[in-house]
């Protein structure tokens, strides 16, 4: 795990290594959460923040989307990362398969499973998927999310001991 580097253009950056992890959604979960923490997207206890709260199970869903998602059909993720910059967070998740998310095809949505890319267009700002670069086999799908207004400027990760 790298743990916040800060990228070119100088946004803060996570990534988790997770190829063959057990429990990689709920690794993955967790330090999307951390993160978020770290960077002041949870409101203080004083504050009146439903509304970032709700952003932020928002986004714990959508890493539980992709994670799983590369995990039923490409064989497992391989990296997860974050990026962070000026309230816009942006997921990649790693995986060695070629094929592109494909939406399946419509169903009631009374029923399980098959609606993970739904949730991606109705909670995230935008998502898609990029062929990995040379060198390395796969794709990368990734999704963004930014912030709700009202918060304070975005704040360096906290110090750990």
């Amino acid at each position: 795990m790298t743990d916040g580097d800060a990228d070119a253009d100088g946004a803060q950056v996570r990534r988790l290594m997770v190829r063959g992890a057990r429990r990689v959604v709920s690794r993955c979960r967790d330090f999307t959460a951390e993160a978020l923490a770290d960077w002041g997207w949870l409101p203080a206890r004083s504050e009146a923040g439903e509304e970032r709260v709700e952003r932020v199970e928002d986004v714990l869903l959508l890493v539980s989307e992709v994670v799983t998602n590369a995990c039923l059909h490409a064989g497992g993720p391989e990296e997860f990362v974050l990026r962070h910059e000026r309230g816009r967070l942006r997921v990649e998740v790693a995986d060695l398969s070629p094929e592109p998310p494909r939406p399946r095809a419509p169903r009631s949505p009374a029923l399980p499973g098959g609606h993970g890319l739904m949730v991606l267009d109705k909670l995230a700002g935008a998502w898609g998927y990029e062929v990995r670069g040379p060198g390395a086999a796969g794709k990368v799908v990734w999704l963004e999310v930014s912030r709700p207004p009202g918060r304070v400027p975005d704040r360096p990760p906290a110090e750990r001991l």
